[in-house]
This record gives structure tokens, C-alpha cells and sequence, in this order.
């Protein structure tokens, strides 16, 4: 399994295009880097949340829209090559200076792909429609929340999923303003999965969260202690506007 950034963004609704051209220009910076995948997803479904949700992870303004963005590199150690030759390339400086967003506010970190079932490579086709979740789970509890996240990615695949990703935060630094630690009140004992579900449409995915809900499966073991806070998860559906 591979390695994956994953950045969650406040960007001015009236700056989508911008931010696509953005994306792009960010996009040839990374070829040549190892870069496998690089998916910017615009919000379309983000929920108000009782206690955490995807708005107030990032500060969003009412004007902003927020955006779930990733990019996949086959090992951590690619991973940590290329920011490195980044920092050191001026065209990056470049760019930075002329983010169409408040970068104080991006929220960034590295994941372990600990689940993911669905190819990766092209072969399932681009998704249409994808749901974002940021999870705060115990440090304790990695191998029990492998074992139940991959019976919920199959019961996901049941029902159409083109591919399901769990990954658990490995190197999640902390912001000035935001970060991904704070978007979950995560704990001292605990660390953030950073996941995603694929699927070929909305339509699909609406369809398939109905039938989702009526499973059985779906429902948690009342025998067992929760494998997480549920109350402080994050999730919300988003519209891809890059999948390269």
C-alpha cells in the first residue's frame, strides 16, 4: 500500500476556476516526483456538525467553499524526496505567493494507506462523486479499526463503491491555525484517519447510502466498546474537479 497527503481547504466559492488552474500548475510540479494520483474535490454535501465538522476544520467563511484534496505516492520515503525537492524549487516559492485561498488555514498531513480496496491505477474509471471522513481513533485501537474498516469497505464495494481508502495519520504536524489534530479534537492517545470513498456517481452514491443505512451490517457491536468517538467525526461529499 502506498502513501498519501491529504489536505482539506477553504476556498472562495468565487475563486473555483482559479483554484482548478492552481491545481494544475501544482500538478506539473509534481510529475517526475513519484506523484501517482492527485484528486481535488470541491465540496458539494458538507454538513453542519453538532461538535466537529469539515467548515469549522478549516475556519470556512460563509463566501468559502470547502475543498478535500489528496495526492497518492507509492512509499512515505517518495513521499519525503519530493517535498524536499519542492521546498528547494522556485517555482513552488512561486506559487505560494499567489495561493487563490488563505493558506494559513489549509490543513496538510501524511497517511499510511492502511485499507484500500478498489484499484488505484485508472482501472475502476474516475470517480464522480467522493466522501471525505476525518476520524479521531485511539492509538490502541489500529489493528481493530484495520479489521472493521475493511468489512465496511467491502459492504461499500457491495453497494457500488469503485474504491474505499482509510489512512492512518502518520505525520500530522500541528498549525498556527488549524490543523488536522484540531479538526477531530483528537486526544493525546489518539491519531486522525484521513478517508475517502469512490463511486461512479452521485446518483450512485445517494442510492447506495439508503440501502447503506438499512444493512444490518452497518450497525455497530453493542457487545464492544466503540472503536472511536463517532460525535467528533467529519464527513461531507464532494465533486471531483482534478483527477489526474
Amino acid at each position: 500500500m502506498g502513501y498519501i497527503e491529504g489536505f482539506v481547504v477553504a476556498v472562495p466559492a468565487a475563486n473555483k476556476e482559479i483554484y482548478r488552474q492552481h491545481a494544475e500548475g501544482a500538478l506539473k510540479l509534481f510529475k517526475g516526483l513519484g506523484v501517482t494520483r492527485m484528486v481535488e474535490a470541491w465540496g458539494d454535501e458538507v454538513p453542519d456538525g453538532k461538535v466537529t465538522d469539515f467548515k469549522g476544520a478549516v475556519q470556512a467563511k460563509s463566501d468559502e467553499v470547502v475543498l478535500f484534496s489528496w495526492v497518492e505516492y507509492p512509499s512515505k520515503a517518495v513521499r519525503d524526496a519530493a517535498n524536499a525537492k519542492m521546498m528547494d524549487d522556485p517555482n513552488t516559492k512561486e506559487m505560494s505567493k499567489n495561493m487563490p485561498f488563505d493558506g494559513q488555514r489549509m490543513i496538510f498531513a501524511g497517511f499510511d494507506a492502511m485499507i484500500d480496496d478498489g484499484p488505484n491505477d485508472g482501472g475502476g474509471g474516475k470517480p464522480g462523486y467522493v466522501d471525505g471522513t476525518l476520524m479521531p481513533v485511539p492509538i490502541a485501537n489500529k489493528e481493530a479499526f484495520r479489521d472493521w474498516a475493511a468489512k465496511m469497505a467491502a459492504l461499500f464495494r457491495e453497494y457500488g463503491a469503485t474504491r474505499v481508502l482509510d489512512g492512518w495519520g502518520d505525520d500530522i504536524p500541528d498549525g498556527k491555525v488549524t490543523d488536522f489534530k484540531r479538526a477531530v479534537k483528537a486526544k493525546d492517545d489518539e491519531t486522525v484517519i484521513y478517508g475517502w470513498v469512490e463511486w461512479p456517481s452521485k446518483a450512485v452514491r445517494d442510492a447506495a447510502w439508503g440501502k447503506l443505512m438499512a444493512d444490518p451490517r452497518m450497525q455497530p457491536d453493542k457487545s464492544q466498546p466503540p472503536l472511536f468517538d463517532g460525535q467528533r467525526m467529519v464527513y461531507g461529499g464532494f465533486t471531483p474537479i482534478l483527477d489526474a
